[in-house]
């Protein structure tokens, strides 16, 4: 089946946070919203189909999880990532961000150092600040348009009384998929110094080019260590019925995560969430394989404009995600000034740079989860205001 990924789909008065949520975010209603990430493609009628059976039986009382929920998530690990993974190792929670704020409330306490990488996915240090606990920040170095890992800076904070670290892979907002050995390194370090390594894999469907690894998947010292925290949400467009995995190959961290989320009585999760996660890992192989094409498509046709049309900008070319970052110190505009200039000026809404910590400053980051002619038009309208500057 080919799948139509340039339809446009009127997403205004859905109560969507993207669009319904302009004038609270930017202060005007008045821009083209391309900061959230969430695509504005239809999620597929294998999906929708699969939700709208349910809903025929009019009773949505509790509901438990059924041996084809965990088969399919299984199978999608060993078939997409050569991970084989058990059903005991399974749990789940409401989604990726939860996920990573009751780990923190359940194996550190108030105070705690917590290790995160910046510029990074902004709620990583609201996870570890609301929760009274102390952000150390092992801030990424930007070499020949990548972000890598600061392994000598590490090293030494990591052995300061470090409880947990946080990391982000595929990386959000910079789109790297980090390789084998960085990998191996940063968690065998987390083992020898006996912090636990929580890792955020939403995106891991959403890679080009390179194979993401689950880092779970590279020792069995490793995986004793790590969380791994993934969802169908970004890959499937699924954010709004929250439903999230988790993967905890040691017994006792499992037991200890288990524990807060059955307190909290949130285990079962959501009945339509719970089907379409199914349905998206038993069904959506070649509904993934198109929209990979497309999305490459997509980020090309950004790079090659950037560099036509508008070269102060620089586009790091992202190797998995629907997030691309884009480097405007050229501009010489403050913070302030440069994200007034995307609302007000292009007319654009895009995540501000220095919300991604250290690192962040000068940067925007955009989705280009759109079909092709709004990035085209979103584009031009950057264009114009660079041009006036």
């Amino acid at each position: 089946m080919k799948y139509n990924f340039d339809k446009i789909v009127d997403r205004k008065n859905t109560n969507s946070t993207k669009y319904d949520m302009s004038k609270e975010m930017f202060g005007t209603d008045n821009i083209l919203p391309m900061w959230v990430a969430d695509m504005d493609f239809e999620t597929p009628d294998f999906i929708v189909n699969s939700l709208r059976k349910r809903t025929d039986h009019h009773i949505f009382g509790y509901s438990t999880k059924p041996d084809s929920y965990y088969n399919s998530i299984i199978n999608w690990m060993k078939n997409r990532h050569n991970w084989d993974i058990k059903k005991d190792w399974i749990t789940s929670s409401p989604g990726v961000v939860p996920a990573i704020n009751m780990a923190v409330l359940s194996f550190t306490n108030p105070k705690d150092k917590i290790i995160i990488q910046p510029p990074v996915y902004h709620l990583f240090s609201a996870a570890v600040q609301e929760n009274d606990r102390q952000i150390i920040n092992n801030q990424l170095k930007l070499v020949n348009g990548k972000y890598q890992i600061d392994f000598d800076d590490l090293e030494k904070k990591i052995k300061n009384d470090v409880k947990m670290l946080i990391f982000c892979n595929p990386h959000n907002p910079g789109g790297m998929v980090w390789n084998r050995d960085d990998l191996l390194k940063l968690g065998n370090l987390c083992v020898e110094n006996n912090v636990l390594f929580v890792s955020d894999e939403i995106h891991l469907d959403m890679v080009y080019e390179k194979t993401h690894i689950p880092i779970s998947s590279l020792s069995p010292a490793i995986a004793n260590n790590t969380i791994t925290c993934m969802a169908p949400s970004k890959t499937f467009n699924l954010a709004g019925l929250s439903s999230s995995v988790l993967i905890i190959q040691n017994e006792e961290i499992r037991n200890k995560f288990n524990h807060l989320l059955h307190n909290l009585h949130i285990h079962y999760g959501n009945i339509f969430g719970n089907i379409a996660l199914e349905s998206a890992y038993t069904y959506g192989e070649e509904w993934l394989e198109q929209l990979l094409i497309y999305l490459k498509e997509n980020i090309n046709f950004v790079v090659d404009y950037f560099q036509d049309n508008i070269p102060k900008i620089k586009v790091i070319v992202p190797d998995a995600t629907y997030l691309m970052w884009l480097d405007c110190r050229n501009l010489n505009l403050s913070n302030e000034e440069l994200k007034n200039f995307f609302i007000q000026k292009a007319k654009i809404g895009l995540n501000d740079g220095p919300s991604f910590g250290p690192g962040g400053e000068g940067f925007q980051r955009i989705n280009i989860g759109y079909p092709r002619s709004i990035i085209e038009a979103a584009l031009k309208k950057i264009k114009k205001a660079v041009d006036n500057l």
